[in-house]
């Protein structure tokens, strides 16, 4: 049978591990939408604004390694923009579906709805160049070449990329073929070379130890990864942004380095090694606690997406995976000096004693689980958990250099849907949950069944501790009864409370994680309970605007 143009997109996608597809609805687009929920083996999972879509999508590819995003022309495409953006910027290959008017009303520059009223239908393609890394606009004659080619795009930049179809097009059959493109190979000389050089370097090294990032994640590729962990004995921490790239419960896990703002112990370990090998790692502000990271360059040793560099000179076109295949064959296992990875401090306060930081993030990190996936919002609440020993094949999952506010909510949703296996804990603040909460919905339609925290500490506390008046208006938000959301949205049956003292919590933590259902627990805290990091981290970023 011959397939439509839309029809060829949605089967590729699905052989490359996609089998939902996030989206709003929209008349230019519905054609591709006909086509997702038609497509065997393929859902669309509707949301309640393209925003949530984009974050969702972004989710979802946290787990799977792609996902695929589906809008309208123009009013779809610039809300979901922001998500793509989060997505380019956090290294994610989403595939960004967008139905456009039909190729008449276009050649015609008809003033049509959805458009600007100037007979532009390029503009907005237009503005999502700098958040793609490749597009098209898929036809007839071309989607069986541009598909694979966008594929290819996307695994290789590990970035979203842009699909347009024209609306009179996207049910058009394909008239031509094109062979898979294969995934990129490293130069054997290169590779050699490098392995060579790694591998020689760390021989005349006394100590040594890894910092691995998310691009490790972004490949799949943590197993090749902790097979060299294991053939060379080599320790490593972890920074922010790559939390649980590694299981933090092995004896190899120093902890987390957060350049001179957290863990001296840590920092010390890391910046004093004779060999420093960072492996897909990114160094971004909050990654480096705001550049306070002393990594010199002439012991670092860079294992980079598509490149290794050692001692000055940069060995091109070898892939990650691949280099850590060929040191784990190359090296010896070898004793090397290690300290042993701390966590947060023990549990505190009971009874009516009130929820401070030293009482929450704790007992967050014990309510965690093996294998569990978490969600945590960029602000206060992911500054202390990010600090806690994850359990063996729990995932932590932060937005770390975007940033966006609402990012977690929905990308929650696509985590969950992406491995239904695993339970999800998403852990938010109540101002970055009012921007996204439409999407508790998605949870109770879908029958999801994920443990909420809502930390309600009345209003923007990161803000409050970055800005110079903490009290000023725009850090307030409105006072919602945030228990009564998973009812109205649909999510029934749910365990629900809100918790002010630390006798309160525990029992709503037993009951959380006693429960067959969802949970959605508000925890209520003082206006200032920080954690450590974001105190140390808006000190730093104060002094630095002052300086």
């Amino acid at each position: 049978m011959t397939l439509t143009v839309i029809q060829h997109v949605l089967t590729r996608l699905q052989e490359i591990g996609i089998s939902d597809v996030f989206g709003v609805p929209g008349d230019f687009a519905f054609p591709v939408n006909d086509a997702i929920c038609r497509q065997p083996g393929m859902r669309w999972i509707g949301c309640a604004n393209e925003l949530n879509a984009a974050y969702a999508a972004d989710g979802y590819a946290r787990i799977k390694g792609v996902a695929a995003l589906s809008t309208t022309y123009g009013v779809g495409e610039l809300s979901a923009l922001a998500g793509v953006a989060g997505a380019y910027a956090e290294r994610l290959p989403i595939f960004h579906l967008v139905g456009t008017p039909r190729m008449a009303v276009q050649r015609a520059r008809a003033i049509v709805h959805h458009t600007l009223g100037t007979g532009e239908y390029d503009l907005f393609r237009r503005m999502s160049e700098p958040v793609v890394c490749a597009h098209a606009v898929m036809t007839p004659q071309n989607v069986a070449y541009e598909t694979e080619r966008l594929i290819a795009e996307a695994l290789y930049h590990l970035r979203p990329v842009y699909m347009a179809f024209p609306a009179d097009l996207a049910n058009q059959p394909v008239v031509s073929r094109a062979s898979p493109v294969p995934l990129p190979q490293s130069d054997p000389t290169q590779l050699a070379a490098a392995t060579r050089a790694v591998v020689a370097a760390l021989e005349d090294a006394e100590t040594a130890c890894l910092l691995p990032g998310l691009i490790v994640a972004r490949l799949g590729a943590g197993d090749r990864l902790q097979r060299l962990v294991d053939a060379s004995g080599l320790p490593f921490a972890t920074m922010f942004h790559d939390k649980t790239v590694l299981d933090e419960q092995q004896s190899s896990y120093a902890g987390m380095y957060d350049g001179a703002l957290m863990n001296k112990d840590v920092q010390s370990f890391v910046e004093g090694r004779d060999r420093i090998v960072t492996v897909g790692t990114l160094m971004t502000d909050f990654n480096t606690g705001s550049f306070t990271a002393n990594l010199d360059p002439k012991r670092t040793i860079a294992i980079d997406h598509h490149s290794v560099s050692v001692d000055g000179h940069t060995y091109p076109s070898v892939e990650l995976g691949d280099v850590l295949d060929a040191l784990t064959a190359a090296m010896a296992k070898r004793d090397w000096p290690r300290i042993s990875a701390g966590s947060l401090g023990p549990m505190v306060g009971e009874g009516d004693a009130p929820i401070t930081a030293e009482a929450l993030y704790p007992r967050w990190a014990a309510f965690i689980r093996p294998g569990d996936i978490v969600v945590a919002e960029t602000g206060t609440a992911s500054m202390g958990l990010g600090f806690a020993r994850m359990p063996s094949g729990a995932n932590f999952y932060n937005q770390t250099l975007w940033g966006a506010i609402g990012w977690a909510t929905p990308a929650a949703v696509g985590a969950a849907l992406a491995d239904p296996t695993r339970r999800t804990v998403l852990i938010t603040g109540e101002g970055s949950h009012q921007l996204t909460v439409q999407e508790l919905g998605l949870f109770g339609q879908l029958g999801l069944k994920p443990v909420v925290f809502v930390l309600n500490n009345d209003g923007y506390l990161i803000e409050r501790l970055l800005c110079k008046d903490p009290e000023i208006s725009y850090n307030d938000i409105a006072p919602w009864r945030y228990t009564e959301l998973p009812h109205a949205f649909g999510c029934d049956g749910w365990t629900v409370a809100r918790v002010a003292t630390c006798a309160d919590f525990d029992a709503a933590l037993t009951a959380a994680a006693e429960a067959n259902s969802g949970a959605y627990i508000e925890v209520v805290t003082g206006r200032y309970e920080a954690s450590p990091l974001s105190l140390k981290l808006s000190e730093k970023m104060k002094q630095a605007a002052e300086g």
